[in-house]
């Protein structure tokens, strides 16, 4: 039993919850919560690498739960000290250490589903719903410019509710290069742009189709604007400048799902 804040186990997991630098080197980030949890061990338990329970976490599963949980790599650790490694102010028991997915741009590709490409996004409560949200509507996975928020950060991955580990994304070191390539392999690319001159809701989306969304507060670079085979904008009544961008994706996919 861990039983101490400076056993280097727990310092790791600090590591990796708080400096992207080292979730990088090690190509490992941090899960916590039941749920995320067992639906690791049910979709991919070839990520984990350890799990930690708390004293009261591990007492409070189930029998089939605990076997489960107790036939990979665990440590448990004493709740007060659980407490402090934890990430969330109300922990649930359980957190794991997980390496990354390795995915590319072909996994993006290959179900020939639409695609979200995200430039300069920087918060990361918009990723985590951006990530549900291409769950539920179904769409192939997300391109990122290399200079948006973490994904993989404590914040993002609470966000995600699983999707973390279900949508696959991939960072484009050149974000215009790789979506150059994605019209090469056929995509219409359609930019949200407050001067946009069409309508969200006219075009015909198509099968093979890329959503681009820019930065919160700067929106998207004419670099990647001059990409987009439309610049399409959403009606806003009232004083309303712009949405906010997890909104406005939210918005285009399932228009384009729709249509």
């Amino acid at each position: 039993m861990i039983t101490a804040k400076s056993n280097q186990q727990l310092k790791r997991i600090g590591q990796l919850l708080r400096k992207r630098s080292a979730r990088d080197e090690e190509q490992a980030f941090v899960i916590e919560g039941r749920k995320m949890f067992f639906e690791l061990l049910r979709d991919y338990p070839e990520l984990l690498q350890r799990a930690f329970f708390s004293e009261s976490g591990l007492a409070g599963l189930s029998g089939e739960e605990k076997e489960l949980a107790c036939s990979y790599p665990y440590e448990i650790v004493r709740d007060d000290i659980f407490a402090s490694a934890a990430e969330t102010v109300t922990p649930q028991g359980v957190l794991a250490i997980v390496s990354m997915p390795e995915r590319s741009l072909n996994d993006l590709t290959s179900a020939g589903k639409g695609i979200l490409l995200l430039e300069t996004l920087q918060d990361p409560g918009n990723l985590g719903t951006m990530l549900r949200t291409a769950e539920a509507a179904d769409m192939g996975g997300i391109l990122l410019s290399h200079d948006s928020v973490d994904a993989f950060s404590p914040k993002v991955v609470r966000a995600t509710m699983g999707a973390i580990l279900r949508v696959p994304f991939v960072y484009a070191s050149d974000f215009p290069e790789a979506v150059k390539s994605l019209k090469e392999q056929g995509y219409t690319v359609f930019a949200a742009h407050l001067k946009g001159s069409v309508p969200y809701d006219e075009p015909d989306y198509g099968k093979k189709y890329a959503i681009m969304i820019g930065n919160e507060g700067n929106g998207l670079t004419e670099e990647a604007a001059s990409l987009a085979d439309y610049r399409v904008r959403i009606p806003m009544a009232g004083q309303a400048e712009s949405l906010n961008a997890a909104v406005a994706a939210a918005v285009l996919m399932y228009e384009a799902k729709k249509r």
